[in-house]
């Protein structure tokens, strides 16, 4: 078990059953993150579906939905892991403060300082704009939709993709 390190909200393709959740598995397996429990912010947060299927939550409190998740407790050697899948070097996400409510019932309850992965601010608000309806889930159904990286288009990029997405061509 992860002793030590920092907890995370997860709230999309990291969580259980989704298709990155093998990344927290093999970390749980060498000791470098635990499952802590489900959890839901502890205010409202825009949480929007983008590009290739990629959930974005977007660092607007007070705005969108309270948004469900999970909880984990990653080393700092699993958080080189996981920063890199979410491309916080690159631009692609920020990984800031949050509060989330334990156990994701949303009565008030045990409360946590957590740390989520936010939509970079680049791009992040400016999605809220374009799409202007936030979920309180990313759902089974919605993680359908997620396509992989080596299954999107050769020569795309991630940053490209959200540029197109924002300003589509007529």
């Amino acid at each position: 078990m992860a002793a030590q390190g920092s907890i995370i909200f997860s709230y999309g393709t990291l969580k259980r059953g989704f298709p990155n959740h093998n990344l927290m598995e093999d970390l749980i397996s060498s000791g470098d993150a635990a499952f802590i429990t489900s959890g839901v912010t502890q205010q409202p947060y825009p949480l929007v579906i983008g590009p290739n299927g990629i959930p974005y939550l977007i660092n607007i409190p007070g705005q969108g939905r309270r948004v469900k998740g999970e909880l984990y407790r990653v080393s700092s050697r699993g958080m080189v892991r996981v920063d890199e899948l979410e491309g916080t070097r690159v631009g692609h996400y920020e990984r800031l403060p949050i509060r989330v409510e334990r156990n994701g019932d949303g009565d008030g309850g045990d409360q946590s300082a957590a740390e989520a992965y936010f939509a970079n601010r680049a791009f992040g608000e400016k999605m809220w704009e374009r799409i202007g309806e936030g979920l309180s889930e990313y759902t089974v159904r919605d993680g359908e939709s997620y396509v992989r990286k080596e299954n999107r288009p050769p020569g795309s990029s991630f940053l490209g993709e959200i540029q197109l997405f924002l300003h589509p061509r007529s």
